[in-house]
């Protein structure tokens, strides 16, 4: 497992998250695009200006949140981020 030193490290040094990321399309840590991926689990790690900030199951949502299971709270579905990402807000 992960030291907290080295978690906290991680967080200092990674770079601004990018739109896909703001958007919960990529993995806020490993950058993982959910749309392009197969299957991976993705769960809600943090919260920015309203959206949900997500993180892959495991290591990166731990990395991220301090927990592998993320905050108890469900994705948006896949569909719904990305017309928001697009702003096709029908």
């Amino acid at each position: 497992m992960y030291s907290q030193d080295a978690i906290s490290g991680h967080r200092r040094e990674r770079s601004e998250p990018s739109a896909e990321m703001l958007a919960g399309l990529a993995c806020l840590m490993c950058g993982t695009d959910y749309r392009k991926a197969a299957g991976p689990t993705a769960v809600v790690v943090s919260h920015h200006a309203g959206a949900q900030l997500l993180a892959c199951h495991g290591t990166c949502a731990r990395m991220a949140c301090g927990s592998v299971d993320g905050l108890d709270e469900t994705p948006l579905p896949l569909e719904e981020r990305v017309r928001g990402h697009r702003g096709d807000r029908h």
